[in-house]
């Protein structure tokens, strides 16, 4: 076994390949750029070396630099997580040339299943089916367009280099082909510097179904069963499952057959995933599924066979490309139970899944699933972390098992609504709808899916009265009890002859809302909005929903939905007062902490005159303009609402003092 590998990834990838290496015994090398300076990898790696600015192709697709980082540190092999150089023969051979061990297949088998055209005509020679269609060399448009009416329509039309769903077009009709033909062209050779393409039958009701295979440098090769990952936007991976529903023993043998069939063609060592698209309009049957293409790598979705199989697919690959043979042969890989996986990405699904940035002001998953079910997180980033423009926005993978599907549907639902995430727009909303579609629990699922109930999916309900006034509450500092040594000023809703009120605005959207919160000697509080909620609520603020403070705003937690709220500074709004008056008053309740200034000193604009501790946070007051100070609150003082902090002389009656000064 290495005894030190260099990770050639980031996130929660390399977050993974680590605390597998961790528990094997095994020391790890992290490679970051400028961004990932400060990131959970770095943090979790014994050691790591810095390879590059942000932008990847200056980091992290820098297989030179990666090389000579592992060298550098004395490392014996290099795990390349997913993306990225993973599937690269070139880097294969560079690390190989180093005198170093990938971790992962050998270059040659990278490139028989590196473009699809070649890799489906390989596969047809092994027996394997293969999508009815065109996969020659030949890319005439006359041709292309006649092999398109012999396949009949409707076709796909798909680049041979890359994936995500590039170059890929659904024609159907003879005189759309060419149009279709040249975009496709265009944006394949945008994407991956290759316009070459295939022609396939379009199949109506595809889902997409993979079997995880491994092989090691002895000739053995075994499957440990199939993941569905049909449910997809934008040809993107959003919740993955395995098994697949509905699958039956027929197809899962003929199936996974193909599969073994498939990594044995090309001598495969290492993990890799075999993906078919599957007829489903008949149900599932063993006639009517085809090969798309192989992944010569780790999948994203690697943890839902971690799951029903009780494997650890990383120490796999740690064994296999040490030099020792599969750790299980096909007889002692058993399946039991249902695992889902869902894809937590900082996107905007009401925006057509629109990637997102920002920081993570507050982030927190669940301990637990719900009884009779386990739950596993992974992710890259902690509480603080920056989602970056440069690279993909994942937050992280919400992994569920369970002994039925039906369970592990209920364990997702019920993690996703316990995850709380603040700062960034995120999709949690949208995965616990899709968790919940009638079509996706009864398992009829397709590639389609989520493209057909998309408005019913992405679309968030405004928030409630109770919402708002949760956030006005919060925003308010009403439920916040400050520090003091007076028992009366410690009872949150003590007044002398009547209840404390305040006043406090909030921004929801393009919508303003004014709230006033009063606190009743109860300790309650009651809420009263104005438009477009008029409503009053009581609220006891022990019971309010959950909800996140960060810089301005509040994000109140319904469910898997989070509503987020600009709240107006009050800082600001008492500083414009002032500016119009003698006097500061204090926009919250608090406690007068530090006085920086005395009565009768002269003062210029912007100076603080004193701290105010409120919400648990010190609020520096400052002079809002030129002048002399009359009167100002005492150090210790335990104010409320609206007390005067400061009051200024006179216009005239300054000038004067500032005179005699």
């Amino acid at each position: 076994m290495f005894s030190k590998i260099l990770i050639a990834n980031r996130g929660e990838i390399a977050c993974r390949v680590i605390r597998t290496a961790r528990k094997m015994g095994v020391h790890t090398v992290a490679v970051y750029s400028d961004a990932d300076a400060k990131s959970l990898h770095v943090e979790m790696a014994d050691e790591a070396v810095h390879i590059g600015p942000s932008p990847v192709g200056e980091s992290y697709l820098r297989g030179d630099r990666i090389v000579a980082a592992a060298l550098s540190t004395g490392t014996q092999a290099i795990h390349p997580g997913y993306g990225f150089l993973s599937e690269n023969p070139d880097f294969v051979d560079q690390v190989v040339a180093a005198g170093l061990t990938f971790i992962g297949p050998s270059a040659a088998s990278i490139r028989a299943m590196g473009l699809k055209d070649a890799a489906k005509r390989l596969m047809e020679k092994a027996g394997v089916p293969v999508v009815p269609g065109y996969h020659g060399e030949a890319q005439e448009i006359v041709l292309l367009a006649s092999k398109a009416r012999e396949i009949g329509y409707p076709v796909l039309i798909k680049a041979r280099a890359g994936g995500g769903g590039k170059g890929m077009r659904r024609v159907e009709h003879p005189d759309d082909f060419s149009e279709a033909l040249s975009s496709a062209r265009r944006e394949a050779k945008a994407a991956f510097g290759d316009d070459r393409v295939l022609v396939e039958k379009y199949v109506d009701k595809p889902r997409h179904i993979e079997v995880q295979v491994f092989g090691d440098n002895f000739g053995n090769a075994v499957h440990l069963y199939e993941r569905d990952c049909s449910a997809q936007r934008r040809h993107q991976k959003v919740i993955e499952e395995a098994p697949a529903p509905g699958m039956t023993p027929a197809l899962r043998k003929a199936m996974t057959e193909a599969a073994v069939k498939a990594a044995k063609a090309i001598g495969y060592s290492g993990a890799g995933t075999i993906e078919f698209i599957v007829d489903a309009s008949q149900g599932l049957k063993p006639d009517r599924f085809w090969f798309m293409e192989m992944n010569t790598r780790l999948q994203v979705e690697h943890p839902v066979t971690e799951m029903v199989t009780g494997t650890d697919l990383v120490e796999w690959q740690l064994r296999v490309a040490s030099g020792e043979k599969l750790p299980k042969t096909q007889s002692e890989i058993a399946l039991s139970g249902h695992a889902l996986e869902a894809r937590i990405y900082a996107e905007d699904a009401a925006k057509g899944f629109l990637p997102a940035t920002g920081t993570l002001h507050h982030l927190k998953f669940p301990e637990a699933a719900c009884e009779g079910a386990t739950m596993r997180v992974e992710t890259g980033v902690r509480a603080g972390d920056a989602i970056s423009p440069y690279y993909d926005p994942m937050i992280a993978k919400l992994v569920v098992h369970a002994k039925d599907r039906q369970a592990a549907l209920e364990a997702l639902g019920a993690a996703l609504s316990r995850t709380e995430i603040a700062g960034s727009t995120v999709n949690t909303g949208f995965l616990a709808a899709l968790a919940a579609d009638p079509d996706f629990c009864a398992g009829d699922v397709d590639t389609g899916l989520i493209g057909r109930h998309q408005a019913a999916l992405t679309g968030v309900a405004l928030p409630t009265g109770e919402i708002v006034s949760a956030a006005a509450l919060a925003a308010s500092g009403a439920a916040a009890l400050p520090p003091s040594n007076d028992p009366w000023s410690s009872l949150s809703g003590y007044a002398h002859f009547h209840g404390v009120a305040r006043r406090t605005r909030l921004k929801f959207g393009e919508a303003d809302i004014l709230a006033k919160v009063s606190v009743r000697p109860d300790g309650r509080f009651q809420v009263a909005l104005d438009a477009p909620y008029d409503s009053t609520n009581s609220h006891d603020f022990r019971a309010a929903p959950r909800l996140a403070r960060w810089p301005g705003h509040i994000t109140v937690f319904e469910g898997a939905v989070g509503y987020t709220f600009a709240v107006t500074d009050p800082l600001a709004r008492s500083d414009d007062a002032a500016a119009a008056s003698g006097s500061l008053r204090a926009p919250m309740p608090g406690l007068v902490k530090l006085v920086r200034v005395a009565k009768g000193d002269a003062v210029i604009k912007g100076q603080p005159l004193l701290i105010l501790e409120a919400m648990k946070m010190e609020h520096t007051i400052a002079a809002p303009h030129d002048a002399v100070v009359a009167e100002i609150a005492a150090e210790g003082a335990q104010v409320t609402d609206g007390t005067v902090l400061v009051r200024f002389v006179e216009e005239q009656s300054a000038q004067t003092a500032a005179a005699g000064r």
